[in-house]
């Protein structure tokens, strides 16, 4: 499901995201202005990631499980 919504834009970006898609970088304005917020979500998850890291540490149950596994594991060819 999508929902239209209306953005007032600065004239520059409303150029660059018309020579973007004139140029082929991108299928419309609107899928330019998705992928744009699609990466902004990203990057707000992955921060907030950070900060749990920070608060939590980066161990967590499966450290010992790899840990043992570096030691007892056999690779082969």
């Amino acid at each position: 499901m999508t929902t239209q919504i209306a953005v007032r834009l600065p004239d520059e970006m409303v150029a660059f995201l018309d020579r973007s898609v004139a140029d082929g970088k991108a299928t419309s304005r609107a899928a330019l202005v998705a992928a744009a917020v699609e990466r902004e979500m990203r990057l707000q998850a992955a921060q907030q990631d950070a900060v749990i890291l920070r608060a939590r540490g980066s161990e967590d149950d499966l450290d010992a499980l790899v840990s043992w596994s570096v030691d007892h594991a056999a690779v082969e060819d």
